[in-house]
């Protein structure tokens, strides 16, 4: 465990669920801890797992998702579970769950934030404007992280958000989202936090643009699929690009050469899923007939992190926790290419913790193969 002024951060690898759960709880409880965040690997017994996980914390809210891997005080790890304790007297935080995420409206959004500020407007901690940010975690396997954080972008207003799709391992089968003792699939939970401590929310990636540009000319945008690229099968014209023989096409090659959309002078990454028997490609996010997409290939993994979250210390001060949101693909690219214990020194040492995800979120965009998160200051008596 490691312990700091207003967050405590745990980790465990036992494998009971029963004995992890105190494991956590024995390094996260005191007198003023209010609330959990957890990240889970899918090795564990969920359905042992959530009602442990609520009993053992009696009377604070404890919420979380399965991951495709932990950021733990010790860096990237795997088959254990990751948490953050918050305590009361610096963080006014509430947290709701949405099921229906294919009839998620405006009214809804506006409906669930109205009770989340209420909450943190009572507590007078800190005025909601400046001091509030949100974080949601959705069902990685869903396909409705565009419409869920859109709609929940426009009732949030001026509060930034950021988050992560849950993972399942990379088993690409069964992701979940935690919420009052139980696990839930096909859901979302929005979780605002509210705090007089400085913080700064911040999105990156390392991917740069190539010269190929690849024309959608036809696509299911319900299951994010591209059947044709430049009017031929989506994977052959796909494997010619990159240069690979489209039957070795794996997540490796998708995690060294994704493809990206322009949107003004910024490019976001559209992360391929998978190859269909029928040459098409699945992606983890949106896709649909009409865009032009560009090849991608990456810049230094580190540095963009590096240089978002040294930014952020400049702003906020010596960090008390940073919370990311890192996809799995990047960690699959740092495992190939070596990095993994370099990459893991950066996070000890920024005190980050989080997840790997299915896909990730910033300001009610869904996004891929990019680094998201907050940092968050110290109390100014800090040392």
């Amino acid at each position: 465990m490691t312990t700091f002024p207003a967050i405590c951060v745990a980790s465990s690898c036992l494998r009971d669920p029963e004995q992890a759960a105190a494991d956590l709880a024995r390094q996260l409880s005191h007198d003023h801890l209010g609330c959990v965040l957890f990240f889970c690997s899918v090795e564990y017994d969920l359905p042992r797992l959530g009602p442990a996980m609520k009993d053992i914390f009696t009377g604070v809210r404890v919420y979380g998702c399965t991951s495709a891997g932990e950021i733990t005080e010790q860096g990237y790890d795997r088959g254990c579970i990751s948490a953050i304790g918050f305590d009361t007297r610096y963080f006014a935080i509430d947290c709701a769950l949405i099921r229906q995420l294919n009839r998620f409206t405006l009214q809804d959004a506006q409906g669930v934030i109205d009770g989340l500020l209420s909450t943190c407007r009572d507590a007078r901690l800190a005025p909601v404007k400046g001091n509030t940010f949100a974080i949601t975690l959705l069902d990685g396997l869903s396909s409705r992280e565009e419409l869920v954080l859109a709609t929940l972008n426009a009732a949030l207003g001026t509060i930034p958000q950021f988050g992560g799709s849950a993972g399942d391992d990379e088993r690409l089968a069964d992701t979940h989202v935690y919420y009052d003792g139980e696990f839930h699939c096909g859901a979302a939970t929005v979780m605002l936090v509210n705090t007089p401590l400085d913080f700064r929310v911040f999105s990156t990636h390392h991917m740069k643009p190539l010269d190929e540009k690849l024309v959608v000319t036809r696509a299911c945008p319900e299951s994010r699929t591209v059947f044709e690229l430049n009017a031929e099968p989506a994977a052959e014209v796909y494997a010619r690009a990159v240069g690979v023989p489209i039957e070795e096409l794996d997540r490796k090659v998708f995690a060294l050469r994704p493809l990206g959309v322009r949107v003004g002078s910024n490019f976001f990454i559209r992360s391929i899923q998978r190859v269909n028997p029928d040459r098409s490609l699945t992606f983890y996010c949106a896709v649909e007939t009409g865009i032009v997409m560009v090849g991608m290939t990456p810049g230094s993994l580190l540095d963009s992190v590096r240089n978002q979250i040294e930014a952020s210390e400049r702003v906020v001060g010596k960090p008390l926790v940073t919370i990311g949101c890192d996809c799995f693909l990047r960690r699959l690219e740092a495992e190939v290419t070596g990095q993994v214990e370099e990459v893991s020194a950066f996070l000890r040492a920024h005190r980050v913790v989080g997840f790997n995800t299915y896909g990730e979120q910033f300001n009610g965009m869904h996004i891929n193969q990019t680094f998201t998160g907050v940092v968050i200051g110290q109390p100014e008596f800090s040392a």
